[in-house]
Order: C-alpha cells, then structure tokens, then sequence
C-alpha cells in the first residue's frame, strides 16, 4: 500500500489513516491483554490477542501506548465522544510529572509503614507496602480536582495502607497513628470503640496553589465492600446540601481490594446504584489497592476472569490498570481519571496492580501459601529506592530526615494519656444529640384539625389537564373525606400529611425502596401517573415555593445497596426525614450487614449518629414465611444503651407523630417501624382528625374502654386489633388490651401507670403473632415481671418454629383463632 510521509505531534511517521486505524483498532480493543502490570512478573502473563497481532511501525507505536505499563479497556463505552476523549490521551506523549514530589511522598509510605513495623513489631496494620504507590495517586488526583472545582472528596476505603491514607493524604498527625497503638485509656472505650484501621479520620488538603480541599475518609466495619453505597449516600447529601453545581464540586473515591471487588455483591450493587437518578453523585474514583492475592488465595481462586475489575464491564465506564511500580503512569492515569470523572459525570475504575510485602496482615507467614511470591519479594526494593533509581538521585538525606520525622512523632505517642479524635463533625451537626434518652427533648409534634384539611387538600390536587388513573381518584375524593372529618384517617393518608407538614416547614423529605412511589400495598400514591402520557406528577414536591424537597424513588431491586445509600444520606443530612421501606419487612435480611455494622454499632463504634428510619411492613395475614415477619426479635437483641429506636404504631395518628418526631426531636437516633399491611384499611386502626392534634406520640396505649379486668392483655401491632375485634364481638370486657407502641427504649414509666390502671387484674399477658422463639417474647417477659409485682405473668404465642409463618392461608386462620381464643378466654402458659 502506498504510504504518505508526514508527521504528527502525537507519534512518528504515519501512513494512509484508514490503515492507522484498523491497526490501532485492534490494540484498542485487546492491548490491555498484553501489557505488563505485573511488579513481580509472576501472574498476568500477556495473552494472545483474539485477533492476529499486526506487526510494523504502527503497530510498534499502538503497543506503546496500549501494551505498557497502563492497560485500558474503553472500547465496550456506546458514547463516540467519551471513547474519542479517552483515546486522544492515551495516544500522546504524556508530560513529565513532578518526580521530585512523587520521590517524596514515596519515601513518606514506604517510611511510615517501616517505623510502625519496627516499633510495633507483630502488630496488625494492614500495610501498604507494595502499592505505595496509591500516595502520589490519591494526591494527583486532588491537586488537579482543587483546579477542575472539587472542594470536598470522601473517601473509603479497605484496611490495607488505611493508617498511611491517614497521615500522608488526610493529613493527621503520625503522632495519632501511633498512639492508636499504644492503646492509651482503654476506659474510655469499654464495651464500644474500634479497631485502629476501620476509624475514620478528616483534613484538608492544600494544593500548590492555595486551593483547599477538606477531606472525609469514612469509617468502615469489616465487611469491605459494605462501605461502598454509605460513602455514595453521604457523598450525594453532601451535594444535595451544596444545591447546583455539587457534583462536580464534591468528589466520592472508593478504594478496594482486589478480591472484594470481585467477591462482594454489594460492590455490583453499588456500581448500578452510581447511574440511577435517585443515587448518582457525578461519577466515582474507584481504584483497586491490587494485591493479586485475597488473604491466602491467589487471583484464580478469586475471580472468574483474567482480571478482578471484569465485574464492571457491564457498565459504560472505563477501566484502566496499571502497574504499581511506575509511579509517573500511576500519576498520569490519577489526571486522566479526575479529568474524565469532572469533564463526563462518570465513574471510572483503575486497578492499581502491585504486591504486598508481608502477609494478609503482619501476623501471617505468607511464605506457607505463596512460598515462591514471597521468595521474591524478600529481596525486592521498596518503590521509592526503585524510583530515585530510575530518576537518578540518591534519597539517602530526605529518606533519614523522614524517618527521623517519624521516630519523634512515635516518641511523642508514647507520651499520650487520652485517644485522639481525628474526625470532626460538621456544624450541621451542632444541634442533634446521642447518647441516654433525654425527656426533656421532647417536643409537640401536633397540629390543628385545620391546617391537617388544609394539607389534605394540597396532597390531592394535581394539574386541570392530567389525565388521573378512576381509582386514584376515587382514593383522592376518600382523603378529601378524611379532611373534612367526615371519614377516618388511614395510615396512608396519614403518613402523607405528616410529609407535607415537615415539607411546609422546610424539611427534606426522602424515602426510597421497592415501588415505594405508590406503596407496595396501593396504599402510598405520593406519585401518580397520567394515564395517556404516562407523565408523573407528585402533590408532595408542589406544596409551595418555599417548601422542604421532596424526594421518592423506587429503587433497584436491592436492599443492602439501597440501605447503605440511605443510612450514608442519613449520616451527612440529620435534619432531613430519611426512609428507606422494605417491600416486605422480612426482606431487610438482604441487609444485614447494614443494620448490624452501621446503624446498630455506628455510635458505640464510631460515635457516629444517624436518623434513619427503616419501614418494614409486618403482620401475620397468612401470605407465607416470606411475607409475614419483619423479624422485631433481631432488632431488639441489637438494642442496648439507647442506640436505636423500635416502634410499631396501631393506628394512623400514632404513624404521623412518630414520623414528625424523628425530625423534629433533637434525639437523633436510627428509627425502626414495623409498619402494617392488612391493617393499612383496618376499621379498628384508623384515627379521627382530632388525634392529629394530639401533643405527640404515645409510647403506650392504655385501654379506656374497660372498667375493671380480670385480666390484661399486653401487645404490639395488628394482634392487638384483632383482639379488639373479636372482645368487641364477644361483648366480654372482662380483658384489657394495652398497646405497646415502643418496643425500644423501653417505656417502664407509661407501661406502669397502663397496668396500675387495674390494680386488680390478677393476670398479665403478653400476646405475639409470633412463634415462641421469635418476635418480642424473649426480651418482653423479664421486663413484664419486673413491673407486674405479685400479679402472674402469662404468654400466647404460636409454638416455636423453624419459619416465621406458615404457607397455607387456612393453616393461618386456624392458628390465629386460636391464638385469641386463648387470649380472650383461656389462661396462657408460663
């Protein structure tokens, strides 16, 4: 083929560009197969391209720039444009980075983690020897964000090279570092605190010309990947908080490990998360702290490809690797990414591929499993001697000077008489507390009849020209009802003012969860559809001008993600009504590790707060073990020292105070309700107008209607209506039905003056839909004892069980009757 001399600024000679292009094409598409990431030269052998290699000056040209040290995957990305960008910087000669400054924060890593190693020797850090290389990366990308408009980044990440992220990025003191091994004041932290390298820190970051960036690193249990969604949530408050322009402004990094990337299906959650409109914050930094190794198991016994990323090519963004030990392509692929992430709102992923000098942690002998690895790598060099190697100048000063800067910060730790605090909370946070349960915070959570007509009417208007669903609006025309006080409230309606009122005065309210627009149960309608053109209105978001946002979404099918985001969103937004709703409260299993590791143990860990609440439908209506208990017994063993809230409101207003009180009480604490299915249009749980002007909600319901029982029936929940229903039938008041409409704290106080109420009640029950090793019997009947004095205390439950419920609507009415039945007219057993 003929060629055609010229020159371009980007490469040496070229020739026809039809002919450029179909070589190039063929090393954009599988370069990345052939380049050398390895540091230690011992897994990720080149493969075969799936097409024959071409040979030649331009394909000698494409292997520079695809077959290196840097490996991207773009090819799979539908936009032209963003693949156009991507190529034109990997296809030029990159500019000199600063490798005096890179020289320096190398040494910094590989120092910080040696002086630990000599000071505390056997001790668990978690070091990041091996992929020092992550300081200058972390660093590139924050000097060139301060100048693209990022002035907040959170960051989470794994345990290993944590403590280093710490000093020589966030910017705290070695000295605190080490004095987290010094373990000083353990008093301070009985029964709560954390390990050193889950905790979270906050600095500032000053870039050479002046600009700031101020700094989150998240704390994190060790669950790794259970971080990802939180860092997201808290990272989309934030922004949320900033209004326009808070995208680009406030930047998430998520640093993982190579295994967890590949074996934590939260981390595919998360990723889908980051494009959905109710979660995406502008695109996520996600960089791989790459090993090859997930704890003793090498990289086949981890992933099911070649790479740990692959999990991500499901997704438009890219995907680029690199090799650890070339510190100036670790930097240019930290500007690439910035650039890209601020210039097209996307996520990126870089796998950043080095080795670990020392085991999983520095307790373990790595030579038992990887014994040839580590053959190696005990003769290899830390980066930074590597590095001034290849720059040629002698690091031996600046290397002594660092060390010693280290050595004096330990000595200084070792002096500490109390654990350094190196977070510190945002002044949004100034106003709200933790801790023991306060009454004095109480507050009247009750509006007027007038202003709840007033609220109704907004809730169910909606344009001149919008075409309504019939049954929307025959529900519309009940509600006007429930506002004149003609008809009683559901709790659907309820719920809905209580919105509306928190949005009038100013409130963000958000709630997100499996069809949670119109409510799982046809019960929610906060947004309705038009019927021709399928354009969505909400009442909720065009209350007034100066309204609180209103935000409701149904989310991905997941519930650990979802959650996360939630609690995360939460964490940077405590005066906000945040909800995240279970399609069915047993569902919330999918989210486990959320409710255990964050909202459960984020205070006594981390003292951390949070006011997120958890809706989880529950109630046994004969619809199978799958849809019948949100599992109250698992949050209430989680419950101790105030840490969490746990209601179950039996009627509409009871919803609407406890709804208004999670915001408008100053107490912020996680909330957990069991909310109710049938019972959403049960007779007996509905609630007049006037209720809603009520002072607040009551811990306890009382029973008025009986003069003086022999006996009472304690509960919590729909049991309690059906008792109601059935006493009512029977015309036998001879038994008292008392709701405990707050499991935790425990209200001792209101429950004491409902069972002094009468005094000559000889039998006190406890009443459960639940089987016997499950639901609150466990935890009530000790404290039912200590209130009852010398009065018996009884149970009814179902037998105990393997499954929450049975399958067969007719083996479950059998059950419930005769669950009231021993109720209403026999004794229960001990």
């Amino acid at each position: 083929m003929a060629t055609k001399a010229g020159t371009l600024s980007q490469g040496p000679t070229v020739t026809d560009p039809q002919e450029r292009e179909a070589v190039f094409d063929i090393f954009r598409r599988w370069g990345y197969l052939q380049a050398s990431l390895d540091p230690l030269g011992q897994y990720l052998p080149a493969d075969p391209f799936p097409t024959p290699a071409p040979e030649g000056e331009l394909a000698a040209e494409a292997r520079r720039y695809y077959c290196g040290t840097i490996a991207i995957e773009f090819m799979h990305i539908p936009s032209v444009e963003q693949r156009q960008w991507l190529q034109s910087q990997i296809e030029k000669t990159p500019s000199k980075p600063n490798q005096a400054h890179i020289l320096t924060q190398l040494i910094r890593a590989d120092l910080f983690e040696q002086v630990i190693q000599s000071r505390y020797l056997g001790t668990k850090r978690f070091s990041l020897e091996g992929i020092t290389a992550l300081i200058p990366f972390l660093d590139q990308i924050l000097e060139l964000g301060s100048t693209l408009g990022v002035t907040k980044a959170m960051l989470a990440m794994n345990h290993r090279g944590r403590l280093n992220v710490m000093t020589n990025t966030i910017g705290r003191p070695a000295s605190e570092i080490f004095t987290k091994f010094e373990d000083v004041d353990p008093r301070s932290t009985l029964g709560g605190g954390d390990v050193k390298y889950h905790l979270g820190a906050t600095g500032d970051y000053t870039s050479p010309s002046g600009k700031v960036i101020s700094l989150h690193l998240a704390s994190n249990p060790s669950h790794l990947e259970a971080i990802d969604p939180v860092l997201i949530g808290r990272s989309r408050a934030r922004q949320e908080r900033i209004g326009e322009g808070g995208k680009k402004q406030v930047l998430p990094i998520l640093v993982h490990g190579d295994a967890a990337f590949a074996g934590q299906g939260i981390l595919a959650e998360t990723l889908n998360m980051e494009t959905l409109p109710g979660y995406n914050v502008g695109g996520v930094i996600h960089v791989i702290v790459n090993n090859l190794l997930g704890f003793t198991a090498n990289p086949e016994e981890s992933n099911a490809s070649r790479f740990s990323t692959d999990i991500a090519k499901r997704l438009p963004i890219p995907i680029i690797h690199v090799n650890a030990e070339d510190p100036d392509a670790v930097v240019r692929v930290a500007a690439l990414v910035t650039e890209y992430r601020q210039r097209f709102g996307s996520s990126v992923v870089v796998d950043l591929i080095g080795y670990r000098r020392h085991g999983h942690s520095e307790v373990d002998d790595p030579t038992v499993t990887q014994p040839r690895r580590y053959a190696v790598i005990k003769d290899h060099a830390p980066l930074y001697q590597i590095y001034a190697e290849k720059i040629g100048v002698n690091p031996a000063k600046e290397a002594e000077n660092i060390q010693q800067e280290f050595l004096d910060q330990q000595k200084l730790a070792t002096q500490a008489s109390h654990i350094p605090h190196m977070a510190t909370l945002p002044s949004y946070w100034d106003k709200f507390k933790g801790g023991e349960y306060d009454a004095s915070l109480e507050v009247n959570t009750g509006i007027s009849a007038e202003r709840v007509g007033e609220l109704v009417k907004k809730i169910t208007t909606y344009p001149k020209d919008f075409h309504i669903h019939p049954k929307v609006k025959k529900l519309f025309e009940q509600r006007l009802e429930m506002g004149s006080g003609a008809k009683l409230f559901d709790y659907g309606t309820a719920e809905l003012v209580a919105f509306a009122s928190l949005l009038e005065d100013g409130t963000l309210v958000r709630l997100t969860g499996q069809d949670s627009q119109r409510g799982t149960f046809n019960q929610r309608h906060s947004i309705v559809v038009d019927t021709e053109t399928e354009s969505r209105y909400s009442p909720l978001a065009n209350l007034s001008k100066a309204q609180g946002r209103f935000e409701v979404y149904n989310s991905l099918l997941s519930e650990a993600a979802v959650l996360g985001f939630e609690y995360g969103f939460a964490r940077d937004y405590p005066e906000a009504l945040v909800m995240w709703e279970a399609q069915f409260g047993d569902f919330a299993n999918g989210a486990q590790i959320i409710i255990d590791q964050f909202i459960a143990a984020g205070e006594a860990k981390w003292g951390l707060l949070s006011g997120v609440v958890l809706l989880l439908p529950h109630g046994y209506e004969g619809q199978g073990p799958e849809h019948s208990s949100a599992r109250v017994e698992r949050y209430l063993q989680l419950a101790a020292n105030d840490n969490i809230q746990i209601c179950q409101p039996s009627n509409a207003a009871q919803y609407f105070h406890l709804l208004r009180r999670q915001v408008m009480r100053s107490w912020r604490k996680p909330l957990v309700v069991f909310t109710p299915k049938s019972m959403l249009r049960h007779p007996d749980a509905a609630s007049p107008i006037a209720d809603f002007s009520h002072d607040r909600f009551l811990n306890v319901l009382p029973d008025n209607d009986v003069k003086d029982p022999r006996r009472l029936l304690v509960c919590s929940g729909k049991v309690g209506h059906n008792l109601r229903m059935e006493r009512e039938k029977r015309k036998d008041f001879s038994v008292g039905i008392i709701f405990v409409e707050q499991l935790y704290p425990w209200p001792e106080q209101e429950l004491q003056a409902a069972l002094d109420q009468y005094p000559n009640a000889e039998e006190i029950v406890w009443v459960q839909e639940e089987p016997a090793n499950m639901g609150p019997y466990f935890y009530v009947m000790p404290l039912l004892r200590r209130l009852a004095g010398n009065r018996a205390v009884l149970s009814v439950k179902r037998s105990a069980s393997a499954t929450p419920a049975t399958g067969s609507a007719k083996a479950h009415d059998i059950e419930e009757k005769t669950l009231v039945n021993m109720a209403l007219g026999m004794a229960g057993d001990q």
